[in-house]
């Protein structure tokens, strides 16, 4: 009996880490793309992305500058965006 439980806790553990792992999976994935847009959107190389920046490149981005940028500085960085994804 002892050695089915800690069988079952072994394949219940196993079970989930490979129902999270997906997700942090498509989370990098996803990051990475987001990365490599912002590298190319960035056109002045500052770091930051600005409304007409992202106007014609990142759309989605333009959309939602103002929820994304909460401290009305301008811009927004490339983790910013990623958080605001990863939500």
């Amino acid at each position: 009996m002892l050695v089915f439980i800690s069988k079952l806790g072994l394949i219940s553990t196993a079970a989930f880490m490979l129902i999270a792992m997906p997700v942090s999976a498509d989370e990098a994935s996803r990051n990475k793309e987001i990365q490599e847009r912002f590298s190319q959107c960035d056109v002045n190389r500052d770091g930051k992305l600005t409304r007409d920046e992202a106007k014609g490149c990142m759309p989605r981005i333009y959309d939602h500058f103002s929820s994304i940028d909460t401290q009305n500085k301008g811009y927004v960085t490339v983790a910013e965006i990623e958080a605001m994804t990863n939500r």
